[in-house]
């Protein structure tokens, strides 16, 4: 069976000294694992592991437009895959589905493999809006995109109210809910997607999120960046 994917979303946890050692006690990496380093030290992870992901792209391809990154040129140097729709970059940068969508069509567009971020706040969680919020996302997201296939699509379903809290849905809530993404976009785009899971995901916890069946694999922001957890969550998933 295909082990479960291993999304290490690095975000800006290191300096290059953090990132030469990382390289250096972890000399590979298993194929199931895609790295989402900073910008500037990708070239660094090029050079070592399979699959290097961007944490964000623009929506257009070239021009004057100071501190993006072009979908273009990252496939030109190598780059596989980008995450969009980052809860940090919906709520810090005010992305909105309309520009998470055009995002998602210029990397398509390009080849880059998306991997969308989606996700509910604490409040729609409370008030048992999820799979209505939810849903509002993939439609907008994903709206008049003729290039998404089962191949260039993950969803991360990451609850907002988890990400960086230690709090964390019961496997039964993530079950449920990885369903209906499935589904729902199964139902629209006549597609099978993975769907991975993110929202303080640890050494401590990834042997109990990995017996979820439906799931196809974890987003790890934070302890991705720590080596003796690296070390043991990748024994968990991949036995």
């Amino acid at each position: 069976m295909e082990n479960k994917l291993m999304i290490f979303n690095m975000k800006m946890y290191m300096d290059i000294s953090d990132v030469k050692n990382y390289l250096n006690e972890i000399p590979s990496l298993p194929d199931n694992v895609i790295v989402c380093p900073e910008m500037m030290y990708i070239p660094y992870f090029l050079t070592r592991y399979q699959k290097i992901s961007l944490q964000n792209i623009y929506s257009i391809n070239d021009g004057a437009y100071t501190g993006e990154v072009s979908a273009r040129h990252a496939k030109k140097m190598g780059i596989s895959y980008t995450v969009i729709g980052h809860s940090e970059r919906r709520t810090y940068f005010q992305e909105t589905d309309n520009v998470i969508n055009e995002k998602v069509k210029i990397a398509l567009e390009n080849d880059l493999k998306v991997i969308l971020c989606i996700g509910e706040l604490l409040e729609d969680y409370e008030k048992g809006n999820t799979e209505e919020k939810l849903l509002s996302q993939i439609i907008i997201d994903l709206f008049d995109n003729k290039k998404i296939n089962s191949d260039n699509l993950i969803i991360a379903y990451e609850p907002v109210w988890a990400i960086g809290t230690g709090k964390v849905p019961t496997n039964e809530e993530i079950s449920k809910t990885v369903e209906f993404i499935k589904n729902s976009i199964k139902e629209r785009y006549g597609i099978s997607v993975k769907v991975v899971y993110g929202g303080s995901v640890n050494a401590s916890n990834i042997e109990s999120l990995n017996s979820i069946n439906n799931i196809d694999g974890f987003m790890i922001g934070g302890a991705s960046t720590k080596i003796d957890e690296v070390d043991k969550m990748i024994k968990v998933v991949n036995g």
